[in-house]
């Protein structure tokens, strides 16, 4: 204790309630940040800082036009926010009434490899067998981006991934066929989902509705959209607003193991380039020794 009182006087000056001032303002800012991670909402959070900066820096080099501007787009921006934020703002208020404390905080289940490598067998099963028989399907596969948005529009489900059981969800008298299923960490976690469509006016007139709804999904976050379609049969996925068409089962399993176990693929661009220079030096000691 007199080491602490000579070398970090300000520690004794500490007290418990300070200590529970501390953790109230963490309390709130983790569920701010989890509340950003959860909803679109999170890219509005970033204008937001990226307008603070901006004020911040107006004012640091004295740009008053500029200055008056920004403080006036800050004190209309206000208002704005609470009407952009009010579902979120509700649903926490409404947690609050409701003494579901612990609901505000719970996370998703830890990933697992296992999980996901059955889901993207299972589905490359049923893709092949949906791509003969002509029916259509659109799955998506949640990457950082949580689409609980967009699953809230559908049925919530939990289940693993099989190949009949989306066979069944897709199945053209099902209930559920028209919308996506969305996948998180290899579980299905929603169907019958409704999907933003795209708002890029120079894609071809031959894509359907599914297909722009894929497309539209992709823009707007980092997910990976499986398609087939129901006129042709053709298996189609979207990245970052791209469509790659015309997959066969092999390409769709590989791009999916690709895009959604990276690790594995770093593996296995590690053991290729190891594999390249070995041959490499091997061939180059055969030349010499000839």
């Amino acid at each position: 204790m007199s080491f602490i009182q000579e070398e970090i006087p300000f520690v004794t000056t500490i007290r418990i309630f300070d200590l529970i001032d501390i953790a109230i303002l963490s309390v709130a800012i983790y569920q701010l940040l989890w509340i950003m991670r959860k909803s679109s909402s999170g890219r509005v959070i970033k204008g937001v800082l990226v307008l603070i900066v901006a004020i911040a820096a107006a004012d640091w080099l004295q740009l008053t036009a500029t200055s008056w501007v920004l403080n006036w787009v800050v004190e209309w921006g206000i208002l704005a926010l609470v009407i952009l934020f009010q579902p979120e703002i509700r649903r926490v208020l409404e947690r609050l009434g409701s003494g579901k404390l612990s609901s505000m905080f719970s996370s998703q289940r830890p990933a697992s490899p296992y999980d996901m490598e059955t889901a993207i067998r299972e589905t490359v099963e049923a893709y092949t067998s949906m791509s003969k028989d002509k029916v259509g399907a659109l799955m998506v596969f949640e990457r950082k981006n949580l689409l609980d948005d967009v699953i809230k529009t559908g049925t919530p489900l939990d289940c693993s991934v099989s190949s009949e059981l989306l066979k069944n969800l897709f199945w053209n008298k099902a209930p559920l066929h028209d919308g996506a299923v969305i996948v998180r960490e290899g579980r299905i976690v929603g169907a019958g989902c409704m999907l933003p469509l795209s708002g890029n006016v120079n894609l071809s007139r031959d894509l359907g509705m599914r297909h722009r709804a894929g497309i539209g999904m992709s823009e707007h976050s980092d997910a990976v959209v499986v398609i087939v379609s129901e006129e042709t049969g053709s298996i189609s996925a979207a990245m970052g607003g791209m469509l790659k068409r015309h997959l066969a089962p092999e390409t769709l399993e590989r791009l999916l193991r690709n895009e959604l176990l990276p690790e594995e693929a770093e593996e296995e661009k590690n053991l290729n380039l190891s594999g390249l220079l070995s041959n490499l030096i091997s061939r180059g000691k055969k030349e010499g020794e000839e």
